[in-house]
């Protein structure tokens, strides 16, 4: 549960500090999701940022699955959407 800590906000500001691009967003049952692209040694930083978390949350898992990179990211955003669901 990641409610009220601002780690969308600390998630994108690692994110833009390393040189990722692409999105981070809540889910309706509390996790987080993110969509990362960048270079091996960048996705690298930001998945061992990930398992470390923002300076107010925990993080129990860290689940990773690799895509094939569509590279339609030129920055690094919080999206304000949940898959088929808005907030």
């Amino acid at each position: 549960m990641v409610q009220g800590v601002s780690f969308r906000a600390y998630t994108r500001a690692a994110a833009r500090k390393v040189g990722v691009t692409g999105w981070v967003r809540n889910l309706p049952d509390g996790k987080v999701e993110s969509l990362i692209e960048g270079n091996p040694e960048q996705v690298n930083s930001m998945l061992a940022w990930f398992r470390k978390g923002s300076p107010y949350s925990r993080v129990d898992r860290v689940s990773v699955y690799e895509e094939t990179p569509r590279g339609e990211s030129t920055d690094f955003e919080i999206s304000y959407s949940r898959g088929e669901y808005w907030l």
